[in-house]
């Protein structure tokens, strides 16, 4: 993976709605209604999103994706970094 590939996933993440992004599936995180991921928090909490098709694993997976990609992205960079200070 080069700097321009890392650099688009960055990109990618900067356009999406803001985080944390946490799943709620009806039976195991609430009582009522349908599954959904909700993005933001607080004052910054940006519309719910709702998908159809998708597995339990996969709402999730999604969900957490948006905080394990920018951290998986910065990983990278620190290594390179250490790899490049060698």
């Amino acid at each position: 993976m080069d700097d321009k590939e890392l650099q688009e996933i960055r990109e990618r993440i900067e356009s999406a709605t803001g985080g944390p992004w946490v799943s709620y599936v009806e039976g195991r995180d609430h009582t009522s209604g349908s599954d959904f991921i909700m993005t933001g928090e607080g004052e910054s909490r940006g519309e719910d999103i709702e998908l159809t098709g998708a597995t339990t694993a996969d709402q999730d997976f999604i969900a957490h994706a948006r905080q394990d990609v920018p951290r998986l992205i910065n990983e990278v960079i620190r290594l390179r970094r250490l790899l490049n200070n060698n």
